[in-house]
């Protein structure tokens, strides 16, 4: 198997870095040759796009173009903004050539075709009998897949599995020995890159998605989003304002999940650095 490019974003650097971290750690245990992508910058999400067309474009435009300079035929994306910020712009640049010359003289390079692949679809691809080989540790639980928007949208640019109900999350937790819910959530939005101009409403609109969740019995709720990851689980005072009953069910990348199954501590996964306490104890019951 060739190495895939990591491209982290600044996310996984800072407010998400314990995402990168299992990220890392998972792709260790499992053996998947990934390496960081050099000299990369940030994709522009969120806001790149409302100061100028052409900077939201070149900005992921130069990401894309140094893995396939750095000899990388796949990157791996694993913040589901920069993920929809780099497919975005792949697709407006595959389909105008007059544009993708343009944005080639901006960044003074080609843009190359290197294919980006979500962490969902980076385990669907590489690990799934590598996770059933390692696993050691299940995690008898009952969990919510929350994909919130930006995996599953746009719909002509993501191509998805299944837009209102996907399944690829809910088929790796199923690896890790715990039972996704079904319920009526899983593609509603956290409130998303409002979290600090917003709050309330950030509030209000995660307290649904964990409202309907613990409702139908989850333990934890299993994401591969930073600003999701951030929001349920930051934000959870201002959640928990909004709920008939406070919830303590904690929020984990589904990279920590698989990770801990696999027999990695919490602590190599960073568990640890969220706000919502993870209690092994607490979450391995059906």
């Amino acid at each position: 198997m060739e190495k895939v490019g990591l491209y982290p974003g600044c996310s996984l650097k800072g407010s998400s870095r314990e995402y990168g971290e299992s990220v890392v750690a998972l792709a260790r245990v499992l053996n998947l040759p990934l390496e960081e992508i050099k000299d990369w910058n940030c994709c522009g999400a969120s806001s790149a796009h409302a100061v100028s067309k052409e900077l939201s474009l070149a900005l992921p435009a130069r990401i894309l173009s140094l893995a396939a300079s750095q000899g990388y035929k796949e990157l791996l994306v694993p913040c589901a903004a920069c993920f929809s910020r780099l497919k975005t712009a792949q697709h407006h640049l595959k389909a105008d050539d007059t544009l993708c010359k343009k944005i080639e003289d901006i960044i003074g390079a080609e843009v190359g075709g290197v294919k980006i692949l979500s962490v969902m679809e980076w385990l669907e691809k590489y690990a799934i009998d590598a996770i059933k080989e390692k696993m050691t540790h299940p995690i008898k639980a009952r969990v919510a897949c929350y994909y919130g928007c930006l995996l599953v949208r746009p719909t002509g640019v993501i191509k998805g599995d299944r837009v209102e109900d996907p399944q690829s999350l809910d088929n790796l937790v199923k690896l890790a020995g715990a039972t996704p819910i079904d319920w009526a959530f899983k593609t509603e939005c956290c409130g998303g890159g409002m979290s600090i101009a917003a709050t309330e409403t950030v509030g209000k609109l995660s307290a649904a998605v964990l409202e309907d969740a613990t409702h139908r019995g989850a333990k934890a709720i299993i994401v591969d989003c930073p600003m999701c990851h951030s929001n349920l689980d930051m934000r959870r005072p201002y959640i928990n304002k909004n709920m008939e009953s406070p919830s303590a069910a904690p929020v984990l990348y589904i990279t920590q999940l698989l990770g801990m199954a696999c027999g990695l501590t919490p602590d190599e996964v960073g568990v640890g650095r969220h706000f919502v306490n993870y209690k092994e104890e607490a979450i391995c019951q059906k």
